[in-house]
């Protein structure tokens, strides 16, 4: 009776610790898509920075994945803080109508940009 209590106990313990841990996954997820909409309706846009040293190719660009695939922008002034191959950033941006500094990347002014959670 008392080693049936003692694995009841334990099973008890296990998953009530495995309800937590997705209770705050869960609600991981949702600060974040809440943080995301916020984003979106402030008017910024998400990217991933793109670091490159190969010939003809822009240094920097910033990779957003648009609703019809992805496209590269090329910030021409953006600080050495955010020039981190990979790194998240959410940004605002104006158009420049400039020729291109390289083929797949279309030139812009950040007027804001901070880094993603």
């Amino acid at each position: 009776m008392k080693i049936l209590s003692l694995s009841l106990l334990i099973l008890t313990s296990i998953i009530s610790c495995n309800t937590t841990n997705k209770a705050t996954e869960i609600k991981n997820n949702t600060e974040e898509q809440m943080d995301k909409k916020e984003m979106i309706s402030n008017g910024y846009l998400s990217g991933n920075i793109s670091v490159s040293s190969e010939e003809g190719d822009c240094p920097i660009t910033i990779k957003v994945e648009g609703k019809e695939g992805a496209y590269y922008l090329d910030p021409i002034n953006i600080s050495e803080e955010f020039k981190t191959d990979g790194e998240k950033v959410w940004f605002k941006f104006v158009g420049l109508r400039r020729m291109n500094r390289c083929e797949k990347a279309n030139p812009i002014s950040l007027t804001e940009i901070i880094k993603s959670n």
